[in-house]
């Protein structure tokens, strides 16, 4: 049965998240503590103790759940001789799978997402941009409702999720408009997200060029297990393709249902979600109901999964 790990995103974060891996697997601390040195931060204590809303800081949030993520990747190696074949994240997860692929190191790579949460906190002023979520809505009339919605302002579709689930992003009067419009279209739900940055869309635009500065002084390897990205939902070429795709992943909408059914052309069955939360676990279950899909988040189902697979 071909395997893909998927990886999750910004908001799968929360107080205490892998409290029991880390007290009981030394790998686990191992990553931790790598990757608070890389940026100065005691990401072991935020992620135990909070406070929730130094956690959800954007700066914060992609170095603390990338770290988590890749935490309870590390422990998968450590026992487990089972590798999946394909890779993927979920947003800021794509990071996650391209440590997981050793495309890029674990240093590196907090590295980057830290500054890149920086960046992005930056490019749009507190309380100027957010994101909303749209239920009910074919992803045609999600656009329709974004064109009709911006009138001169952004916004735009952020994340293609699952049939029916789309998020979008852009400034916040345009997001409002958004919000009425898909409502008069017939959306189950319609309402704003509490984060702080408007994700993959054109108001990030400015970020891009002092974050390809420092991806420019990255050495990236070549993936060992082929890495699905977001805004082409296809496994690139080489090393150029994956680095530009990687810059424009800040700015362009994330296709994660088309990913999830690309995959399943090539042949997968089984998905992995490898991280905090179970959001990915529960867009993959909408996307495709034939697909096998497994929770790696604490240690219960991280040594369930040892036991189901090895």
């Amino acid at each position: 049965m071909k395997t893909a790990f998927m990886f999750p995103g910004q908001g799968s974060q929360s107080v205490g998240m892998l409290a029991d891996v880390l007290e009981a697997r030394a790998e686990a601390s191992r990553v931790f503590d790598e990757a608070g040195a890389a940026i100065d931060l005691d990401l072991r204590e935020i992620a135990l103790q909070g406070p929730e809303a130094l956690m959800n800081q954007t700066a914060i949030t992609q170095p603390l759940v990338l770290t988590a993520s890749v935490a309870m990747w590390r422990c998968w190696q450590e026992k487990s001789a089972v590798r999946p074949d394909y890779v993927l994240g979920h947003s800021l997860g794509e990071y996650t799978a391209l440590v997981a692929a050793e495309a890029l190191t674990l240093r590196d790579a907090v590295k980057l997402v830290h500054l890149r949460g920086k960046l992005m906190q930056d490019a749009v002023p507190l309380g100027q941009g957010a994101m909303a979520a749209l239920m009910g809505l074919d992803d045609a009339q999600v656009e329709q409702v974004c064109e009709q919605a911006a009138q001169g302002e952004v916004v735009a579709a952020a994340n293609f999720n699952s049939p029916g689930q789309v998020v979008i992003s852009g400034s916040n009067a345009a997001l409002e408009r958004a919000i009425a419009l898909a409502k008069e279209a017939g959306a189950r739900r319609a309402a704003m997200l509490p984060v702080s940055v408007p994700c993959h869309c054109d108001l990030l635009k400015p970020a891009g060029a002092a974050l390809a500065d420092e991806m420019a002084t990255i050495a990236f390897q070549q993936p060992v297990i082929p890495v699905v990205q977001n805004v082409t939902a296809r496994v690139p070429a080489d090393l150029d393709e994956l680095r530009k795709n990687l810059l424009a992943h800040l700015y362009s909408p994330v296709y994660w249902a088309d990913s999830v059914r690309y995959l399943r052309t090539l042949g997968v069955e089984r998905f992995i979600e490898c991280g905090p939360g179970k959001v990915l676990a529960g867009l993959g279950k909408r996307i495709d109901r034939d697909c096998h899909i497994l929770q790696m988040n604490d240690l219960a189902s991280l040594d369930a999964l040892h036991t189901t697979l090895n």
